[in-house]
């Protein structure tokens, strides 16, 4: 059960905040009509970067890591990433093949991760480095698309869609790097 004290945490404050921010920042987006309206969302997004930054190095730093915050920390980043592959569907034609497989990975993820606490208890102790290397590439690319209206107005649509590719490439890598890992978590006792 969690308490009151790991519930109003630093960190976890700062995951929920994290996630209180996602129809912000997917508002501002959705409704900018000029250049200088897409610094708003920009500056969120950023926001919540630092805000993920930071819950982590608070937890780790001053011992406040909790159960609680290992599942809102993640939850947020997942959240955040569907929430501006959503944004930018609207605007880029592959981005909704990369919402497919982003869908398919995190559903596989989160159906093995009930199938191993049912099977034997387990779970993942943190994400692999693989899905942090995917997790970064994918806020890399989608923070340099948020910026695109602002300053790479010159970026083309066939550079944007490399970089969509990328970010399928990193998260296909992830899936398919993934299953051993759950196979090896199914045959531990």
């Amino acid at each position: 059960m969690v308490n009151r004290k790991e519930m109003f945490s630093v960190p976890n404050i700062l995951g929920y905040f994290r996630i209180l921010l996602i129809p912000v920042f997917m508002y501002t987006y959705m409704t900018a009509d000029s250049v200088s309206d897409y610094y708003t969302p920009a500056v969120i997004v950023g926001i919540s970067s630092l805000t993920d930054f930071f819950d982590g190095f608070i937890a780790r730093k001053y011992n406040m890591v909790t159960e609680l915050g290992k599942f809102i920390d993640p939850l947020a980043d997942k959240l955040t990433q569907g929430a501006l592959i959503l944004c930018f569907i609207v605007k880029y034609y592959y981005m909704r093949y990369l919402l497919v497989l982003y869908i398919v990975k995190e559903g596989f993820m989160a159906v093995m991760g009930l199938v191993m606490l049912r099977h034997n208890g387990k779970k993942l102790d943190g994400a692999k480095w693989f899905g942090k290397v995917s997790t970064a590439l994918v806020y890399i690319v989608m923070f340099i698309l948020f910026l695109r209206p602002i300053f790479f107005q010159g970026m083309t649509l066939a550079a944007v869609n490399v970089l969509i590719l990328l970010c399928g490439i990193a998260m296909a890598a992830t899936l398919i790097l993934y299953i051993p890992v759950f196979v090896r978590m199914y045959k531990e006792p």
